[in-house]
C-alpha cells in the first residue's frame, strides 16, 4: 500500500468513529428486511424497501450524530424519490456511504450449531464495483455462537482468517472494512462466558489481521458488548456490562484501531444507548467508542410509520432523536430526561 492509500484509509475510518456521531446500519438483506417489514404489515416491494430507506436517509438533522451509513447490494444501486442515488444523497449531507459485502454465514461443515461466512470468491471484483459506486467503506459480519462445547477452534479461527482475507482485500480496493465478529446474545450463559468467548475471538482475529498486513490505523472493529446471555436468568447491570466491555477490549484491542463501533445485537433501543453511554462515561479510551447500530436506531422510526405517507415526517423525527441519544452516549453525555423530551 502507498503512503496516499494509508492516509486515505486513516482519514475515512477517523471520520466514520468521530467523537458525536456513529454509524447507521442500514444493510438489511432482502430476507431481514422483508422480516422488518412484515412486522409492521408493509410488503416488501422493491419501492417499499426503497421508500423506506429513503426516508432514513432524507431524515433531517441526522448528519449531525451520524458519521457514515451501511448499504445492502440492492440499496446502494436506488435512488431518492427526486432521482438522486443514495450513495450521492449521503456524500452531499457529509455522510459516508458503505456496503455489506459478505454473502451471509453458513453453517459451518462438521460442526453442528456453528457457521462461517462465506463471500470471499469474487470479492476483489465486487469491491471495485461498489468503489465506483461510492461506496468508502465495507463490512463483513461473523457470527459465533455460544452453546456446550461451542464455539470451537475451527470456527474462531475460520471466521477470524476469513474476516482477515476480507480486510486485506477491502483495503487494497481503497476500502475502509469493518470487522464486524459478532458473539451472539441468544442462550442461557452468563456474562463470564461471553467474556471468555469474545476475547477469544478477538485475540485471533487481530492476531490473523496482523498476520495479513492489514493496516489496523484504516480498520474499524464492530464487536459485541460483553453481556449477558438473553436467556440468563442473572441479567448483568448496565455498569458492569460496561465495565466488563471495556475491560476486554482493553486486554486485547491494539490503541492502534481509531475506533470501535459497537452493534446492539438485539438490544432495545434504549439499553443499546445506556450501555454505549455508561463506558464513554468511565473516562478516556485508546479508541473512540461509538455505535453502528441497525434495529436500536431504526426500530421507533419503521414502527411509527407502518408505510404511511403521511408519517414520514413524524417517524424521521424518531430517527433524529434515536442519532442525538446515540452522539450524546459517544461522549458519555446521555441521560434518560433526554428520552422524555420526545415523548
Amino acid at each position: 500500500m502507498t503512503h496516499h492509500h494509508h492516509q486515505e484509509l486513516e482519514t475515512v475510518a477517523q471520520a466514520m468513529v468521530a467523537k458525536g456521531k456513529g454509524i447507521l446500519a442500514a444493510d438489511e438483506s432482502t430476507g431481514t428486511i422483508t422480516k422488518r417489514l412484515a412486522g409492521v404489515n408493509v410488503e416488501s416491494t422493491e419501492e417499499n424497501r426503497r421508500a423506506y430507506r429513503d426516508l432514513l436517509f432524507t431524515s433531517p438533522g441526522i448528519d449531525a450524530h451520524i458519521s457514515g451509513v451501511i448499504l445492502y447490494d440492492e440499496t446502494i444501486r436506488q435512488a431518492t424519490s427526486d432521482g438522486t442515488p443514495f450513495p450521492q444523497l449521503l456524500k452531499d449531507r457529509g455522510i459516508i456511504p458503505g456496503i455489506k459485502v459478505d454473502m451471509k454465514a453458513k453453517p459451518l461443515a462438521g460442526f453442528p450449531g456453528e457457521k462461517v461466512t462465506e463471500g470471499l470468491t469474487g470479492l476483489r471484483e465486487r469491491l471495485g464495483e461498489y468503489r465506483e459506486l461510492g461506496g468508502q467503506f465495507a463490512k463483513w459480519r461473523a457470527v459465533i455462537s455460544i452453546g456446550e462445547d461451542i464455539p470451537s477452534r475451527v470456527c474462531i479461527e475460520s471466521n477470524a482468517h476469513a474476516l482477515a482475507r476480507y480486510a486485506a482485500l477491502c483495503q487494497e480496493a481503497g476500502i475502509v472494512p469493518i470487522v464486524e465478529p459478532e458473539v451472539l446474545m441468544d442462550g442461557d450463559h452468563d456474562i463470564d462466558r461471553c467474556e471468555q468467548v469474545t476475547t477469544a475471538m478477538l485475540q485471533q482475529l487481530f492476531y490473523d489481521l496482523v498476520q495479513h498486513q492489514v493496516l489496523l490505523e484504516g480498520t474499524v472493529l464492530k464487536p459485541n458488548m460483553v453481556i449477558s446471555g438473553k436467556e440468563c436468568a442473572a441479567q448483568a447491570g448496565v455498569e458492569e456490562v460496561a465495565e466488563r466491555t471495556v475491560k476486554t477490549l482493553m486486554r486485547v484491542v491494539p490503541p492502534a484501531i481509531p475506533g470501535i463501533a459497537f452493534l446492539s445485537g438485539g438490544q432495545s433501543a434504549k439499553l443499546a444507548t445506556e450501555h454505549l453511554n455508561a463506558m464513554n462515561a468511565m473516562g478516556e479510551h485508546p479508541w473512540n467508542l461509538t455505535f453502528s447500530y441497525g434495529r436500536a436506531l431504526q426500530e421507533p422510526t419503521l414502527s411509527f410509520w407502518k408505510g404511511d405517507a403521511s408519517k414520514v415526517e413524524g417517524a424521521q423525527k424518531l430517527l433524529q432523536h434515536r442519532a442525538k441519544c446515540n452522539g450524546a452516549a459517544t461522549k458519555g453525555q446521555y441521560s434518560k430526561e433526554m428520552e422524555k423530551v420526545a415523548a
